[in-house]
């Protein structure tokens, strides 16, 4: 990245971040709704919840949590790219002098820079209620870059799928659909439970791959499992992040190339 490409694309990330000091009630509910949710599944219905193996509830929920949330923000990524290019702010940015890599760059630097807050957020939260982690730092931090690893993927398929739907009301679509995905996992609770053909479908969900192995990580319970996917989370908590990297990043700069053409 040259020196002029570095300057235009932390000015895209300031205009975020001067959005973030404008809208702070919107930055506010971003951050706390991850939160209602883990305290709702930790207190309300956390007592009816079983661990694979035994253990407390709220070592599982977590790191689940956690990387659920990662993959929660996708629907906020698209609505950012439908607004900005319904207004026309990305066609104007296009016709200045400016490093045409800059705002896709700017968005992905403050999209990782929220994401990271709330994932600090909801390990603070998750400390406060009296989870710990029983592993070293290192571990800590591992599971820490995983799941940003996770959030990085699923950044460029939210620019990728904001920019292929054009309009904030299409972002609707992905709201509803990221529901169904985001419990199709172990996040909240074991594939073990589950009907055989709907444990296998959690089991190989990229975000299973990720919370089991910062269960793992963190010393909690739930980290392994029968299945090759639940052995081989680590390995898979790289790769699924990685593939979807290498096919919507293209895409997504691809289709930015496109616009207005």
């Amino acid at each position: 990245m040259t020196t002029a490409t570095f300057i235009d694309s932390w000015t895209m990330t300031r205009r975020g971040l001067a959005h973030w000091a404008r809208q702070p009630v919107q930055v506010a509910v971003q951050l706390v709704f991850p939160v209602m949710m883990l305290l709702m599944f930790a207190y309300f219905l956390g007592g009816g919840m079983t661990v694979p193996g035994g253990g407390d509830y709220k070592d599982y929920l977590v790191p689940g949590t956690l990387a659920l949330t990662m993959v929660f923000g996708l629907e906020g990524t698209m609505l950012a790219i439908t607004q900005d290019l319904n207004k026309g702010v990305i066609d104007r940015f296009r016709s200045m002098p400016m490093a045409r890599s800059a705002v896709l760059v700017g968005r992905s630097v403050l999209d990782m820079l929220q994401s990271a807050l709330g994932l600090f957020v909801l390990l603070g939260v998750g400390l406060a209620m009296g989870w710990r982690w029983h592993g070293g730092l290192g571990d800590g931090l591992l599971a820490v870059g995983l799941l940003l690893w996770l959030r990085f993927a699923m950044l460029w398929l939210g620019i990728y799928l904001g920019m292929a739907a054009g309009r904030p009301e299409m972002v609707q679509a992905v709201q509803i659909l990221v529901w169904p995905v985001g419990f199709l996992s172990n996040v909240f609770a074991s594939p073990e439970t589950m009907p055989g053909w709907l444990g296998a479908l959690a089991d190989w969900n990229p975000m299973s791959a990720t919370a089991t192995s910062i269960r793992d990580l963190f010393g909690g319970p739930g980290g392994g499992g029968g299945s090759w996917s639940a052995d081989h989370a680590q390995l898979l908590a790289v790769c699924w992040p990685l593939g979807l990297i290498a096919v919507f990043l293209p895409l997504a700069v691809r289709r930015y190339g496109r616009l207005s053409r």
